[in-house]
């Protein structure tokens, strides 16, 4: 039979204990948070969109799809609000994206590793449900359980199987209260576990035989599973779960200053978090290191003339990120606080010679090809040289 349960989501433009980016109402735990949740990051944008949105919105969604949108891509309210991007990238992979979570079509973000899948599933799920921690992270042994149910113990073994000895999962929570449940690297969890979602997004039921019950999915139920097909340690999905999905492709950024932008913005909220020397200190390493990237990951140079070897990594906007805040927080520690060549080689060296023998032979070729013979580049080839030493 039918098992139901009461929504207990919490409301962003309701709840006063969610921090606004550090304002009135944020808990000292919270602001303490190295990373805080999307929810809570952003609460102050989430509030003034909710108070501001009158349009149509889906069952149990906090903001209408217009105002999802608005909230991953940027834009100015009619109040003078500046909402801040979360994506950089074409609108209408975000519009469709939204609209399928307002069908009953479960969401598949898909892209090679680095492209944000992570960060929008996040994002999505804050500014439809208001909570983004319904989680299950895939792992090579994420077990049925994640995405069904397991069982407390004790209880179990005291009292037999009953709905108290029942540990819902995030799935679970998630069709009971018409949320919005995140599956990451989907395609890392073993193929018969992949398959336990096909009941549940094709029947939006999910059976529980030892009590002879089930949970049925309330509206405002949706799933976003997040994928990739380029990591070691993949599992394709079967065709029967592909077809319960929408598939969505993040694509990398376009263009050198799209990426430059989106680096810079990422780095700049992880600064912050950490201390860290402001961003535009080291504008030009930061379009360095993009630059750098996108060459070899193209295998040609920006201006088209010189054909190159592409490393066995990925070299994604993520990984420029983390190349660019570790250069950060040498740059605070050890520097003088702004951000120079010295400060992102190592890191640079790291995130392209994964392979130590094919892929340092591809890294000197460009040292010596096209950093040494670059016009203004010649700390970065200094540095460069030094730690490849």
């Amino acid at each position: 039979m039918p098992v139901s349960a009461t929504p207990t989501t919490t409301d962003p433009s309701r709840d006063e204990a969610a921090p606004a980016n550090g304002g009135a109402g944020t808990s000292a735990q919270e602001t303490e948070a190295l990373r805080p949740h999307a929810e809570h990051a952003f609460a102050a944008e989430l509030t003034a969109l909710a108070a501001q949105d009158d349009r149509p919105r889906p069952a149990r969604w906090k903001l209408s799809p217009w105002a999802v949108a608005t909230y991953l891509l940027g834009g100015t309210l009619p109040d003078g609000t500046v909402i801040t991007p979360k994506y950089v990238g074409p609108r209408r992979i975000v519009e469709v994206a939204v609209t399928t979570l307002a069908t009953d079509r479960a969401l598949l973000l898909l892209g090679v590793p680095g492209t944000a899948k992570t960060w929008v599933s996040e994002h999505l799920a804050a500014a439809v449900s208001g909570d983004s921690t319904l989680l299950v992270q895939g792992t090579a042994g994420t077990p049925e359980e994640a995405i069904r149910y397991g069982w407390n113990y004790a209880q179990l073994l005291a009292n037999g199987p009953s709905r108290d000895a029942l540990v819902p999962s995030p799935v679970m929570r998630a069709m009971a209260e018409g949320m919005t449940a995140r599956v990451e690297e989907l395609t890392r969890i073993p193929a018969d576990v992949q398959d336990t979602l096909i009941t549940i997004l094709s029947e939006k039921t999910l059976p529980i035989p030892e009590l002879g019950q089930e949970v049925q999915a309330v509206r405002g139920f949706n799933l976003i599973a997040t994928a990739n097909d380029r990591d070691r340690g993949v599992n394709d999905l079967s065709s029967a779960l592909r077809r319960r999905f929408n598939t969505v492709v993040l694509p990398l950024p376009e263009s050198a200053e799209a990426e430059v932008d989106i680096v810079s913005r990422r780095v700049d909220q992880m600064g912050r978090s950490l201390d860290l020397p402001a961003v535009p200190d080291g504008a030009t390493e930061i379009r360095r290191v993009v630059t750098v990237f996108r060459e070899l990951r193209d295998g040609v140079t920006s201006d088209g003339r010189t054909k190159l070897k592409s490393p066995s990594g990925t070299l994604s906007t993520a990984e420029a990120i983390s190349v660019v805040t570790n250069g950060l927080a040498l740059a605070a520690h050890f520097g003088d606080g702004v951000l120079r060549a010295g400060d992102v080689a190592a890191g640079i060296l790291g995130a392209v010679v994964r392979d130590p023998a094919a892929d340092r032979v591809v890294w000197q070729e460009y040292l010596e090809a096209v950093v040494r013979e670059r016009d203004g580049w010649q700390d970065f080839y200094r540095a460069c040289r030094e730690v490849s030493a």
